[in-house]
């Protein structure tokens, strides 16, 4: 049980990480950044993005919103990948959602499947 704990607070934190250091890139307007978001077409809404991305983990990773926040996370890089996908780009969205996914499965195995009273029913 110890190594499930401390299993689920690394993903989680690992995840997190991620998400914050893309969102405090956007914030700080890295030239590296701001070059793939104008490739994107969606330079003006950098900032924006990068608060959506820190906003977004603080939801999650607070356990009375973190469905919330993984709904909203997934949401957000579901977009992302859409748009790397039409602009051919590099996938980058993709292992940020997956550890979104692990972490939140760890966390609370009931976001994807039913929960003991609904199957019962």
């Amino acid at each position: 049980m110890k190594a499930k704990k401390i299993i689920t607070i690394v993903v989680t934190a690992l995840a997190s990480a991620m998400v914050v250091f893309s969102g405090v890139m956007k914030l700080m307007g890295s030239d590296e950044v701001v070059a793939t978001m104008s490739k994107m077409g969606v330079a003006d809404h950098t900032v924006t993005l990068g608060l959506m991305e820190i906003g977004f983990t603080a939801l999650f990773l607070y356990p009375k919103t973190m469905k919330m926040g993984f709904i909203l996370l997934t949401c957000y890089f579901a977009g992302a990948l859409a748009t790397e996908l039409s602009h051919a780009s590099p996938l980058n969205a993709i292992t940020p959602l997956a550890l979104i996914w692990i972490a939140a499965f760890l966390r609370d195995k009931y976001i994807f499947l039913p929960s003991e009273e609904l199957a019962v029913k």
